[in-house]
């Protein structure tokens, strides 16, 4: 198999990335689809709100907030329905990471650090893998991304495009999936292990231009996406001083006493 055999023969140490592109095409074709059946790739159940159709639209491209915990939340779903992915320039992309959110390894095709070829990579792979992020290394030629725009309708991928500070939309883009007001659990005054994170996901597309947000755990407390059912609140400070033996405790103390 390959995908994290890929990683070295990807990045830029040599003249054999070009041929080591054109064999991971190659291996891949022999196992996929050229071509996806299917006009909507799958999303986790916790995402699925986000769209009407309650999933990514193919032979398209969407811009995304560059983080690792939104990239693989979007990838998971495809993933465990057994569609090969590829994430092109995110060095910092844990596989470890990846496992958690149920992210078939096998069919994963991680290219680092692609440098000034991360375009050609892209290309490349868009002709067999139905699925791929991308951190674009440098701005596009607006005829390049034509091509490429072209490449995906015509092979029927889905391609995300983080974005980066300050940075325009990808063009012709079909939306935006951002992660916003993120919110960490589980420490306290000075102690505590952070547990998990809650965070707000937007999304915004062509055709459905008023936005639409679901609140998620984000990584949840097994490591992936998880949905939130209660807004988690931090639990009020109270010295020893307050309570005296012998006198009732404070309500607020009793309220989550109650609680448990």
């Amino acid at each position: 198999m390959i995908g994290l055999d890929a990683i070295a023969s990807l990045s830029p140490a040599g003249d054999s990335r070009a041929g080591e592109v054109l064999r991971l095409r190659r291996e891949i074709s022999r196992m996929q689809r050229r071509r996806s059946e299917h006009a909507l790739l799958p999303l986790d159940p916790a995402l699925t709100d986000l769209f009407p159709e309650e999933g990514l639209q193919t032979g398209t491209s969407y811009t995304v907030s560059p983080s690792p915990s939104l990239v693989l939340a979007l990838l998971s779903a495809a993933s465990q329905k057994g569609l090969w992915c590829a994430v092109i320039g995110m060095p910092t992309l844990g596989v470890e990471a990846a496992a958690a959110f149920g992210i078939d390894l096998a069919r994963l095709i991680l290219v680092p650090s692609p440098g000034d070829r991360w375009l050609a990579a892209t290309s490349a792979l868009a002709e067999v893998v139905p699925l791929i992020v991308v951190a674009p290394g440098s701005r596009a030629r607006d005829a390049d991304v034509s091509r490429l725009s072209a490449r995906l309708r015509d092979r029927g991928c889905t391609l995300l495009v983080t974005e980066s500070p300050g940075a325009e939309r990808w063009p012709q883009s079909e939306g935006t999936i951002r992660l916003h007001d993120p919110r960490w659990h589980g420490l306290g005054a000075g102690w505590g292990l952070l547990s998990d994170c809650t965070v707000t996901v937007t999304a915004r597309t062509r055709h459905s231009p008023r936005p639409s947000s679901v609140r998620v755990q984000l990584p949840g407390g097994h490591g992936a996406i998880e949905p939130v059912t209660a807004e988690l609140t931090a639990l009020p400070a109270f010295s020893p001083e307050i309570v005296v033996p012998g006198e009732s405790a404070p309500p607020e103390l009793l309220h989550w006493a109650e609680a448990g």
